[in-house]
């Protein structure tokens, strides 16, 4: 049997998904609200599948695939967002997801998104049209992104800060020492050319990180 981790912010939402997965013979192993929760439970768990919200607070959905292509690299990701602009379609596919549907799909077309990635294809929802999954999929990353030049750990610290957390609750979330988170956000405002915690956050919203 299948196995799967769901990873959205709204209860309702979950809630349909693991009824819905279920009746496809699919066991629900565990549910996240945040994406920080999510990452580190695909990584312990080791799921069939993640069903995954991009836009969550604590961890991104994008920073979520990138962790989980490492982690648990068996583990195939669908991600369910309410975003169709072509930006998140590509980031998300580059980042390993296997599918790509939007919020208010019709239960059919959930099901078969998981019938075609166990099958180990990709599914993109009905309106992103059919010849994109290759272009998308192929296209560069776009040197030019400031988040490009920052590692795992800075995009996390960036994501918990933006979100108005301390150094010292920061450390408490990832597990590390203040000293050490202080010198995270240190370096990725040196990176992202940021000299305040309102320019962090402004910069979070244009990216998409948090919102306004």
């Amino acid at each position: 049997m299948n196995t799967a981790v769901i990873a959205d912010d709204h209860e309702i939402v979950r809630r349909g998904l693991k009824s819905l997965l279920e009746s496809h013979e699919c066991r629900i192993l565990a549910e996240a609200a945040d994406g920080l929760t999510a990452a580190q439970t695909v990584a312990k768990v080791k799921p069939s599948l993640l069903f995954l919200d991009l836009n969550m607070p604590r961890l991104h959905g994008l920073e979520v695939l990138k962790q989980v292509r490492i982690s648990s690299p068996h583990t195939r990701v669908i991600v369910l967002s309410m975003h169709n602009d072509e930006p998140y379609v590509i980031e998300a596919l580059r980042a390993g997801a296997a599918a790509y549907l939007l919020k208010g799909s019709e239960s059919e077309e959930i099901g078969a998104a998981l019938k075609e990635v166990l099958a180990g294809r990709r599914y993109l929802s009905a309106p992103l049209s059919e010849w994109a999954i290759n272009a998308l999929a192929t296209k560069t990353a776009d040197a030019s992104d400031p988040l490009a030049t920052l590692s795992p750990r800075e995009r996390e610290v960036l994501q918990l800060a933006a979100e108005g957390l301390g150094n010292p609750e920061i450390a408490e979330k990832l597990f590390i020492s203040p000293r050490t988170a202080e010198t995270h956000r240190t370096n990725l405002m040196r990176k992202l050319g940021l000299q305040t915690q309102t320019d962090l956050v402004r910069f979070a919203i244009r990216k998409g990180l948090i919102t306004a």
